[in-house]
């Protein structure tokens, strides 16, 4: 007869391990749960989408002549700027909001790899946003195009700039969530890491110049920077200022900025208590 002291605790645990795809689901499910993501997802879309109007309108009626396109009418700042801020805040939330429930113990009892959640949770995000972002530019460029057509002004997607601009704009919706998401890791608080959010994303870039060299390396490395020159035409129209930043060095940042949150987010949770 087999006693309760021989029995091995291998013994006693039944259920296997969840695998990285359970991970996923799971991060799906809770991140869909919330009724407020799409409502979110969708007015920014439409803010986003309508300043687009607005802009294109705008700088159409300011010329006299035919119009010569160029891609940062489709993605005028204030409105990407915007998702910005708001793709940044919904990846934090997604991690900031587990700890203030609580719910986060939960997860780890659960799942003891958290490495594995933060990487699950990235994955959802970063296919969420990037998603809404092509969905986004795609749309801000065709409206765009729309308006501009009445002045003989729309361009191919092959014109220079214009594909690279739709790329950088789509990008930067899952670039700015997944860096909202390690600094929720890192912070696991609501407010100072919304705070730190914009901060990093959109104040701190416009505390640097392109005026002197130094100032325009640390002005470069920012997301909000690689953004404005991978959508500007430089071909057509040239920097006044001294330093310029190129197109590789641009698409480095949108690189850099997200994996080193997530690493950072990984690392973190790995050596720390919950």
């Amino acid at each position: 007869m087999t006693t309760l002291a021989s029995v091995t605790p291998a013994a006693l645990v039944t259920t296997p391990p969840a695998r990285f795809r359970d991970l996923l689901a799971s991060e799906w499910i809770k991140m869909r749960s919330l009724r407020s993501t799409p409502w979110t997802i969708v007015l920014t879309a439409l803010f986003v989408i309508g300043s687009t109007a607005v802009a294109t309108l705008a700088d159409d009626a300011a010329r006299s002549g035919p119009s010569v396109f160029v891609p940062f009418d489709a993605y005028p700042a204030v409105g990407y700027w915007t998702l910005m801020l708001v793709a940044g805040s919904v990846g934090a939330l997604t991690v900031v909001g587990e700890y203030s429930t609580g719910l986060i113990r939960t997860t780890t009892v659960a799942v003891p790899a958290r490495g594995s959640v933060v990487l699950a949770k990235a994955t959802v995000t970063a296919a969420l946003w990037t998603a809404t972002g092509t969905a986004v530019s795609t749309a801000s460029l065709l409206v765009s195009q729309t308006i501009l057509n009445g002045r003989l002004a729309a361009v191919p997607l092959t014109h220079p700039g214009v594909f690279r601009a739709l790329v950088a704009s789509a990008l930067l919706a899952p670039v700015c969530a997944l860096i909202g998401l390690g600094l929720g890791v890192l912070i696991r608080h609501s407010a100072t890491t919304m705070v730190t959010s914009v901060f990093i994303l959109l104040m701190l870039p416009t505390m640097f110049s392109e005026s002197d060299r130094w100032s325009a390396d640390i002005n470069h490395a920012m997301v909000s920077a690689a953004w404005k020159r991978l959508v500007q035409n430089w071909g057509a129209e040239p920097g006044s200022l001294g330093y310029t930043a190129t197109v590789p060095g641009s698409w480095i940042v949108y690189a850099l900025w997200p994996l080193t949150a997530v690493a950072l987010a990984v690392f973190v949770v790995r050596r720390r208590d919950v």
